[in-house]
């Protein structure tokens, strides 16, 4: 009665973390930094993301998760007490309940490290909900209803689409590529194509100020510096919005054929409530220029950006929690 109700999503690239009655109350990267001499974690999330790239040899900086699961449990745990602690206080007198987002297509032993690593983290009860049905729940969307209802969630380690009814998921699929394999696609294209090395964060700047699904009308263009291989010197050039394009098609058509296979197992009635409600886009993906056109021109189908794209799983994770008795039959067991 008395403890704090966090929904968190678990993502590869950012934390978010919904408390009820407050809404979204923090949002930080998934990036922890650890002392290499004594393996103690110096920082974690922003003061850590500072560091990525920049560290010297004595400081590791790693991403725990990884395409939505958990790489590395210990950090993981110790990156989900920093979290936990920041919301609920660093003693709380009740412990929070908690719910996680995981990725549809995820095994019964990552959903148990998952589950464990929050209970060790400081969490009285955790509870798992998937990410496309917490995407859903978190933009609104009627899922409650006997009615077809398409989410496609793009987030940083995993792109998944499904179609839900009366509190379930009807079909999902689930692929390990979003935004840092689009990113990893900039970064060779870069490096085939000018020789010039670029770190992440780098390659995430160019997919965030020029970065495009479809060729546009009005061609963007950015200075990128980086690092000369074959001469070993600084170097700049300029990249443009339709070369961006052109590397990432590959990426982005894997996601899109996720959304296909999805629509094709989806039993018929389902289908033409699709159709005529058109599918809704979330995660932080979704704000890729252009690319709601290129799942509507690739499927057939409408396509949405949610409100608030980046934040839907978290708000989705909070109101999970918020009606777990009525949506507990649905979820997956562990």
């Amino acid at each position: 009665m008395f403890s704090k109700r966090i929904g968190i999503d678990l993502g590869t690239v950012n934390i978010l973390v919904h408390e009820k009655g407050r809404g979204i109350v923090l949002q930080e990267p998934s990036v922890v930094a650890i002392s290499v001499n004594d393996n103690r974690i110096m920082s974690v999330g922003n003061e850590a993301l500072e560091m990525l790239g920049r560290a010297p040899n004595t400081i590791e900086v790693a991403r725990p998760m990884r395409d939505g699961v958990i790489a590395d449990y210990v950090v993981t745990e110790a990156m989900l007490r920093y979290f936990i602690t920041k919301v609920a206080g660093r003693m709380p007198f009740f412990r929070p309940e908690v719910m996680i987002s995981v990725p549809a297509g995820v095994t019964s032993v990552e959903s148990r490290a998952v589950q464990d690593a929050a209970v060790q983290a400081g969490a009285r009860e955790a509870f798992l909900v998937p990410e496309p049905m917490a995407a859903a729940m978190g933009a609104g969307m009627p899922v409650g209803t006997p009615s077809g209802n398409m989410v496609v969630n793009m987030g940083g380690g995993t792109s998944e689409a499904a179609v839900i009814s009366l509190h379930g998921i009807v079909t999902s699929g689930s692929v390990r590529v979003g935004g840092h394999r689009i990113d990893e696609a900039i970064a060779g294209y870069v490096r085939r194509k000018y020789n010039l090395m670029i770190g992440e964060r780098t390659a995430e700047m160019i997919k965030v100020e020029i970065g495009s699904a479809l060729p546009m009308d009005t061609i963007l263009t950015v200075e990128v510096r980086g690092r000369d291989q074959v001469a070993g010197t600084p170097k700049t050039i300029e990249i443009s919005s339709d070369e961006v394009t052109e590397a990432i098609i590959e990426p982005l058509q894997t996601i899109v054929g996720v959304a296909k296979e999805v629509l094709e197992e989806t039993p018929p009635e389902l289908v033409s409530d699709v159709i005529d409600r058109g599918m809704v886009m979330t995660g932080g993906g979704a704000m890729l220029r252009n690319m709601d056109r290129l799942l509507t021109q690739e499927t057939g189908v409408p396509c949405y950006v949610a409100e608030n794209p980046i934040a839907c799983t978290a708000l989705g994770a909070g109101k999970a929690l918020e009606n777990y008795q009525l949506i507990r039959r649905t979820l997956p067991a562990i």
